[in-house]
């Protein structure tokens, strides 16, 4: 994974794809690396709520207040939305604008640190929003954090993505990398 270290240097974009199985274990191993970076993470969630990220980033030595979260799951499933500084809650993953307004509110309540966005699952914003409405998204969410200067990773299960929506999506990041398993 060595690639993830300019990330914290040089403002770069990358789609990371991995087995199903494996993304869960490459978020937390991809936070850990932005952290070492000296980057603050903004976590994206359209994959778990707050509550299950911040019990799996504490078993890895992750505490909250290393990382801010937009949650677009809780309020979805009928979990309890806990008020804290450094989560904003969306109504639904498919709730675009919302996401967006809580994605640009947060980034500029961070603090002046390099910001790195973790976008947890761009398999389940499919799942959720049609094609052509995520890749329009992902392309403005892009573009926002090239001209906020900000990092970014997008995490994603390598199956079932659709070849238009990955052409697409390799013409608005800097790079993709496959992993095949996680150690």
């Amino acid at each position: 994974m060595a690639d993830e270290h300019a990330v914290a240097r040089e403002n770069r974009l990358y789609l990371l794809l991995s087995a199903p199985q494996e993304v869960n274990r490459l978020n937390v191993a991809v936070t850990k690396k932005i952290l070492d970076n000296g980057c603050k993470p903004l976590v994206i969630s359209l994959n778990q709520p707050v509550r299950v990220i911040s019990k799996t980033y504490a078993k890895a030595g992750i505490l909250p207040e290393m990382y801010y979260v937009v949650d677009a799951v809780t309020r979805y499933s009928g979990g309890e939305m806990v008020p804290m500084p450094q989560i904003r809650y969306v109504n639904h993953p498919a709730d675009l604008t919302g996401l967006g307004i809580a994605i640009t509110e947060t980034l500029k309540a961070m603090p002046p640190v390099h910001k790195c966005i973790l976008f947890d699952s761009l398999s389940l914003l499919l799942i959720h929003t049609p094609t052509i409405t995520a890749a329009k998204f992902l392309h403005f969410l892009i573009n926002n954090l090239r001209l906020a200067e900000t990092s970014g990773i997008i995490l994603s299960a390598d199956v079932g993505i659709d070849p238009v929506i990955l052409s697409q999506i390799s013409t608005f990041v800097d790079s993709i990398i496959t992993f095949d398993k996680m150690r």
